[in-house]
């Protein structure tokens, strides 16, 4: 029997406010593709703020 070792195609990200204000959240990615940046609503500035990069991967997804 063959085994392989398990590719996860997915990864959980951490998205960081650029702004400054500490905002955050949590999004996926596949684990290929760059690292993301979005224009992201930021609810401490009210309004859509600097780009979000991304600051850490979380964990790895199935």
């Amino acid at each position: 029997m063959f085994l392989s070792a398990v590719t996860c195609k997915t990864i959980l990200v951490k998205m960081v406010s650029q702004a400054g204000t500490g905002f955050s959240f949590n999004t996926k990615r596949s684990r290929l593709w760059e690292k993301l940046t979005l224009l992201h609503y930021d609810p401490v500035e009210l309004r859509s703020c600097m780009p979000c990069g991304e600051k850490k991967k979380k964990k790895n997804l199935l």
